[in-house]
């Protein structure tokens, strides 16, 4: 696996920021948030999953490893972080769909989603959140109102857990960007995004350690 990329400072609340299927670690959209995060008082780690450190190393595009192997990385980068506590795991996209199938693990405290794939665009039957029914941990998604792989209008028919809060991105899409006649900005998105994930790590952090 390829080297980390770390905001913030050791001792605050730890952050694990995976990326989604199409971009890796460095892309704009993940330093924007972890960068902002770590303004807050935050330690953001972001990492490769396998694939793309090999895209990273020769240049070549590849489709995502299979889940297991995604899983596996993603459990080598916890392990590694959350060695005395319980830490917060999350993602953007597939990078938040694989850390909350981890929520159960005993390293994971509560767990942060950008932008869920619920399912592939214009494909709803091919339903991609049946785990989330029965999470007990706390589990955060941000979505975007507009995201064509989970729209807000769709979020009544999904079964979702008491344990899962849900936060809507206004006009925005699968990557957060609204449409310029909306009013709304790309970086007004993110900047809620920033805000809110910090305000909920810090509530776990407060909650299963007392720490503020």
């Amino acid at each position: 696996m390829s080297d980390y990329l770390i905001d913030g400072e050791n001792g605050q609340p730890i952050f694990l920021f995976a990326h989604g299927a199409g971009a890796g670690m460095d892309h704009e959209f993940m330093a924007s948030v972890a960068q902002g995060l770590a303004k807050k008082g935050i330690q953001v780690i972001r990492f490769n999953f396998p694939y793309m450190a090999k895209r990273a190393e020769d240049g070549k595009k590849r489709p995502p490893d299979r889940a297991p192997k995604l899983l596996e990385a993603y459990q080598q980068v916890i392990s590694e972080y959350a060695k005395d506590k319980a830490i917060v795991i999350g993602g953007k996209s597939m990078g938040g769909r694989m850390a909350s199938l981890l929520a159960d693990e005993e390293s994971v405290a509560a767990v942060a989603c950008l932008g869920f794939p619920f399912h592939p665009p214009g494909k709803p039957e091919n339903y991609k959140g049946e785990h989330l029914a029965t999470v007990k941990k706390p589990l955060l998604i941000l979505q975007g109102e507009r995201d064509t792989f989970g729209k807000k209008e769709e979020f009544g028919e999904f079964a979702l857990s008491e344990s899962v809060q849900v936060e809507f991105l206004p006009d925005g899409d699968h990557s957060f960007k609204p449409r310029k006649r909306s009013g709304f900005t790309e970086q007004g998105n993110i900047d809620l995004t920033v805000q809110r994930i910090a305000t909920f790590v810090f509530d776990v952090y407060g909650e299963v350690y007392g720490e503020k």
